[in-house]
């Protein structure tokens, strides 16, 4: 019986392992699941390879690599990916593109890299950490502080609204569900002072802040790209990749060179997010940039989520930026192009148009505030957006607990608006596995040249979008390896001319075309690379050629060579 996947709600870890598990027992011949490590907490981290093995392994094919859900409370990312393994899996033999693409390609897919930490938010009593659970940088509880909880027992975690005569908020005169600031100037009024919603066990009756909580990795900035000591980035860790979750990625992404390209998936924002991290465009190889910029032009039309640069368009803070993330190490590393999709932006629903991502929170119309909660008013069951009520706290004494549901109306999609949010999502990733290279047989013969000896010839080409090296980093950094072609010949032949196995350059692609035939315009045939070899055998037999490349594929040949 077909697996029948919801996608307006969220799953556990047993719930998605038992969805993963179902899914490679239906399709036998496209999914395979597999293990790629354990958490800190000893979970395994699933990963699911899609291709169709009646055409080959995925390891000699191209492969996209797609994960989610590394920071703890970020799990739309894993629902978008178990939209993707739905589509393709379902698509297979119907679509054509999905079929060419699992024909000819392979999609390397972990819903869930940091289980450990979404187990948390599903607790019976959630916690809200940034990634994994490992305790750092401090093996001990903060002593003092609120604890971020559902107080009132409504399943929710909202905010409290605590009145103070020296608060930096008041009511909204135009919406009294809204707060808004007080103005520099502005006394006798009545004030408030927002908190999240929790408890304050020991509470001293005066001083109020959030108690942090004693795991404080970000698993986002473990990776070796520009890594940073945790005095200069939080979170950091003690050494890149000396997290479980980050190494099992690392392990896998090296052990498998025909990756092409990748997209991480997080929360929120709305925007498709490219390298560099820490560092400008300018510095970037210019035929990269050129191609990330294409891909993202793309990548907008089928989302509708700009694309942007990190650096220039994503600081929480013009004087800081970010480093050892996963998009910049697979480019500045691995030599691939990815992305950091994050999934969701409110406001985008609300219909405010021109935000800037970061800023936006920092200052905003207060037009945008009443856009918002008519927005959140339009969704069933009041998912996004609680009425202030009273409640009677045990430290604070009388407030009232509303506002925004941070987890399901601003971290993630609410439910009811999950599967429209995440479904163009997987349309992308599928164009971006399609514009790896390819390399395919374009002829394999053998021609006399004179009794006992001839002529082999093998030609192939990539057919594939991007050249087989991917991007200029890959070449710059010498992390790709040429075309490799290898001769197998029949018991009694000789080589007169060629050698066993020759090394024979890169394959281009099309991306680095003009977006119109010029005056100057010539196709140089650079896509192809023609292989010879002149072979001696007084008998006939068969030559075996194979031709391979990290990332654009492997093909074999069988040439005869004829009887006199």
């Amino acid at each position: 019986m077909p697996q029948k996947i919801r996608f307006d709600c969220y799953y556990k870890y047993h719930e998605l392992t038992r969805i993963l598990k179902a899914l490679a027992r239906e399709y036998p011949a496209l999914l395979s699941l597999a293990s790629i490590g354990r958490s800190y907490e000893g979970r395994d981290v699933l990963l699911a390879t899609v291709t169709n093995s009646a055409t080959g392994p995925a390891s000699e094919k191209p492969a996209f690599w797609c994960d989610g859900n590394i920071h703890a409370t970020e799990v739309s990312p894993s629902s978008a990916l178990l939209y993707l393994l739905q589509k393709l899996l379902r698509g297979y033999g119907s679509d054509p593109g999905i079929s060419r693409c699992l024909d000819t390609r392979a999609f390397y897919i972990v819903p869930r890299v940091n289980p450990d930490g979404a187990e948390q938010l599903f607790a019976e009593r959630p916690r809200l950490l940034r990634s994994s659970t490992r305790p750092w940088p401090y093996d001990e509880e903060p002593l003092e502080g609120l604890e971020v909880q559902d107080v009132d027992g409504d399943g929710r975690m909202v905010q409290m609204r605590i009145p103070d005569p020296n608060g930096a908020w008041k009511v909204n005169a135009l919406e009294p569900r809204l707060l808004t600031r007080r103005e520099p100037t502005e006394t006798g009024g009545r004030y408030f002072r927002l908190m999240p919603e929790g408890l304050i066990p020991d509470w001293d009756g005066i001083t109020l802040k959030v108690k942090p909580p004693k795991e404080r990795l970000d698993l986002n900035r473990n990776f070796p790209a520009d890594w940073r000591q945790e005095f200069e980035q939080g979170g950091a860790g003690p050494f890149p990749g000396s997290e479980p979750e980050v190494y099992n990625l690392m392990r896998f992404i090296a052990d498998h060179p025909n990756i092409t390209g990748a997209i991480s998936f997080h929360t929120h924002s709305g925007v498709l997010l490219r390298p560099y991290s820490g560092q400008p465009d300018e510095k970037m190889p210019a035929e990269d940039l050129w191609t990330y910029q294409k891909i993202g032009e793309r990548g907008a039309e089928i989302t509708g989520y700009p694309a942007a640069s990190v650096y220039h368009d994503f600081r929480y803070h013009p004087q800081e930026v970010i480093t050892g993330v996963f998009d910049d190490w697979m480019f500045e590393h691995v030599g691939v192009f990815a992305w950091t999709c994050e999934i969701w932006a409110p406001q985008a629903h609300a219909g405010i148009v021109g935000r800037k991502f970061i800023e936006w929170y920092r200052e905003h119309p207060a037009e945008d505030d009443i856009k918002m909660l008519t927005w959140a008013d339009s969704l069933p069951g009041g998912s996004a957006w609680q009425d202030w009520r009273p409640f009677k706290h045990p430290q604070l004494g009388d407030i009232e607990l509303g506002g925004w549901d941070y987890l399901y109306a601003f971290r993630n999609p609410p439910p009811c608006c999950l599967e429209a949010e995440i479904a163009p999502l997987a349309d992308w990733a599928i164009f971006h596995c399609l514009i790896s290279p390819l390399m395919e047989l374009r002829s394999a013969t053998a021609r006399r040249l004179r009794a006992g000896v001839w002529l082999v010839q093998v030609v192939v080409e990539n057919t594939g979008w991007l050249p087989s090296y991917v991007t200029k980093t890959a070449l710059q950094h010498a992390v790709v390896r040429d075309v490799v072609a290898e001769i197998e010949l029949p018991q009694g032949a000789k080589l007169c001319s060629g050698k066993l196995r020759m090394e024979c350059g890169q394959l281009e692609g099309r991306a680095y075309k003009t977006s119109a035939p010029g005056p100057f315009t010539t196709d140089a045939s650079t896509e192809r690379a023609k292989i010879e070899w002149v072979v001696e055998s007084q008998t006939a037999g068969e030559v075996q050629v194979t031709v391979r490349h990290q990332r654009a594929g492997v093909v074999r040949a069988t040439i005869r060579l004829e009887a006199e």
